[in-house]
């Protein structure tokens, strides 16, 4: 991110992607598909011919080569955003690797609705140009640990250990229902929906392979804390799981029990009271704790902690308030509230 080039309007927001070396020689678009998640290839030619800029102002097209070490500059229009968290945490960093809490709300990667209010602005709001970059990806509203390299060589070494599937990650979910089994594994195939909302993930024999390990932690007024390590990475994948098993996450808007009206609804009109008793909780009750990881300079291990939310932690007090529709956190709250005071549950 830097000043919009000579030419652009000064208000405009500008993206930068490095390419490494390995990406040398990709058309232009095919390179923004690797660097901006879930684009297709007609969005990417899209984005190229109406923001992709050189630092003298001139245009680039979509069928230019990338070249080593080179930024790829995008220049996106100043627009209106809808009001997010602003803050995160700090859980390890060093030369090399940053690792911060995410909180619930936050975008991490700038979209057609946000640019400033991104994790990625935030970054690079205390970091400057060389803010660390991003080896893994969090839904919107999934709060914990993310992991970054402060550098384009560590970038590449941490996203290479989630490919090869050299991490370790562990979530904690509260769903609907006493969940019977105290652990447990599905293993269940996923692809995209054919069918209804482009978003969605669907289990199906064609899919993806896909395994989720579970564990129940506690359980209390019809509602189950559970720990979960995903053994594969597909989108979606532990809520998708969790709605299979028949316990799908407490406020998830695409995989409860109404299916995606919800996610449609609060897209059409807003969070509303009515929308918000029928969820239990603004967002869905999903927290990334743990992750384990291949230090890029040293090759060792090191795992980092986000202790579950202030939210989470007032859902799980009293989760037959919200399966009652007596939701008790509200979304105001969640953009207002960071989690400072280091406490957690007992796990």
């Amino acid at each position: 991110m830097r000043k919009p080039p000579p030419g652009c309007d000064p208000e405009s927001i500008v993206l930068t992607f490095p390419v490494a070396r390995e990406q040398a020689g990709l058309r232009l678009d095919r390179f923004l598909q690797s660097r901006i998640p879930r684009i297709s290839r007609t969005r990417a030619k899209a984005i190229v011919k109406r923001c992709a800029h050189r630092a003298d102002g001139t245009k680039r097209r979509a069928s230019e080569r990338v070249k080593a070490g080179e930024t790829v500059i995008i220049v996106r229009p100043p627009m209106n955003e809808p009001p997010v968290p602003k803050h995160f945490g700090v859980l390890y960093e060093d030369e090399t690797v940053l690792v911060v809490d995410k909180p619930s709300g936050l975008p991490m990667h700038p979209t057609a609705t946000y640019h400033k209010h991104t994790l990625t602005w935030l970054l690079y709001e205390a970091y400057g140009e060389d803010a660390p970059q991003f080896a893994h990806r969090l839904d919107r509203e999934t709060s914990g640990v993310v992991v970054c390299g402060k550098s384009l060589e560590a970038e590449v070494s941490l996203k290479k250990a989630f490919e090869d599937r050299k991490t370790r990650k562990r979530y904690l979910a509260i769903v609907r229902g006493e969940v019977a089994l105290d652990e447990g594994e599905i293993a269940e195939p996923i692809r995209g929906a054919t069918e209804g909302l482009h978003v969605r993930m669907e289990i199906h024999p064609e899919g993806n392979p896909a395994r989720t390990h579970f564990r129940v932690l506690e359980r209390r007024e019809g509602a189950s804390l559970v720990s979960l390590r995903p053994i594969t990475g597909r989108q979606h994948q532990l809520r998708v799981h969790l709605a299979h098993l028949g316990h799908p996450i407490l406020g998830d808007k695409l995989y409860g029990p109404e299916g995606s009206a919800p996610f449609e609804e609060a897209i059409d009109i807003g969070l509303s009271e009515a929308l918000l008793e029928r969820l239990g909780h603004p967002r869905q009750a999903l927290h990334a704790t743990e992750l384990e990881f291949p230090h890029p300079a040293t090759g060792d291990f090191l795992a980092v902690e986000s202790l579950l939310p202030w939210d989470l932690r007032r859902l799980w007090a009293a989760p037959a308030e919200a399966l009652a529709g007596r939701a008790q956190v509200s979304f105001e709250a969640l953009l207002e509230r960071p989690d400072a005071d280091g406490s957690s549950v007992p796990l």
